[in-house]
């Protein structure tokens, strides 16, 4: 990361994130899971940090996403939060619902990928517990939920195993080395969204956790993190379709300490610097989002050039 002066430019601010002191704010997928996986991302992780970056490693199961050549590490078909069937349609393995005795082997999974993003030299992890498709997110929204154990219908019981994954990652790596990611108000949200993140960010203050990043709806201008933020006393990160200037506004405001970017980051790799000089921004091809080819929509956007 490349160190901004500009303090005009809050997004690009220095910010002391725990020990870390940023100089700014399915198939194919790569895992972390063995020996072999460490080894390469030891060299991947030794570039970043050469380069003077942060760089932490989201870890996530993919829950009903999931394909047989995956799952069958534990299960033989694809594994979902319940049978209870949805409107959406999907080229995947009929679901099964995860039964509660193999549980603890994915929160055991995911204590284990803590390590080994440890090992492989990452400063943190990122629990992804957002977007709805995703193992975790399947548990905690009741549109897409149905258990009855005691993973079952109470925002405290849905909430169980997220909690229980992020004790058992802070018990291997320490819970100032865990950032965890929410998505409550995404798609086929719970019918009180507000009230699932408050509870999570209140019960992730009591653990300790170093950051959460939460998903904003993009189809309302209401301040839906408000209550999230009088509920976290860690570092809160917002993300939702921002731009330089609400994203300034956010932080100025303190509405939020961090922000972040995905698409648009994706298509400038230079963005603090763009954001620094005002530069025009390249314009993201969602046509290459989500597809396998190494350079094309990857590496292939065009730095700014700027004249010292």
């Amino acid at each position: 990361m490349e160190a901004i002066s500009n303090s005009a430019v809050p997004l690009c601010t220095p910010y002391k994130l725990g020990r870390f002191e940023l100089t700014h704010r399915c198939p194919n997928l790569p895992g972390i899971w063995n020996e072999e996986q460490v080894e390469a991302w030891k060299p991947v992780v030794k570039g970043v940090h050469e380069k003077g970056g942060v760089f932490f490693c989201q870890i996530w199961h993919s829950g009903r996403l999931s394909v047989p050549t995956i799952s069958a590490l534990y299960f033989s078909i694809g594994i979902g939060w319940s049978t209870r069937p949805d409107d959406q349609v999907y080229e995947k393995p009929t679901l099964l619902p995860l039964k509660s005795d193999k549980i603890p082997c994915i929160v055991n999974d995911f204590r284990i990928a803590a390590r080994n993003t440890i090992k492989a030299g990452f400063d943190g992890i990122e629990i992804n517990a957002s977007s709805g498709g995703y193992l975790i997110d399947e548990f905690m929204n009741d549109q897409i939920h149905g258990r009855t154990d005691e993973y079952d219908e109470s925002i405290e019981d849905r909430c169980r195993l997220a909690l229980e994954i992020v004790e058992a990652v802070a018990n291997e790596i320490g819970a100032d080395k865990i950032g965890i990611k929410l998505s409550p108000f995404d798609g086929k949200k719970d019918s009180n969204s507000e009230a699932l993140a408050t509870y999570m960010a209140n019960e992730l203050s009591k653990l300790g956790v170093l950051y959460l990043h939460v998903m904003e709806p993009r189809e309302t201008a209401n301040k839906s993190l408000l209550p999230i933020r009088k509920a976290f006393k860690g570092t809160l990160i917002a993300s939702g379709g921002y731009g330089k200037s609400d994203g300034d506004k956010a932080i100025d405001e303190n509405y939020a300490d961090l922000i972040s970017f995905g698409r648009m980051f994706l298509a400038n790799p230079d963005l603090p610097k763009r954001f620094e000089v005002n530069a025009p921004l390249n314009k993201y091809n969602r046509s290459t989002f989500y597809t396998n080819d190494p350079i094309i929509g990857y590496t292939d956007y065009p730095s700014l050039e700027v004249a010292s």
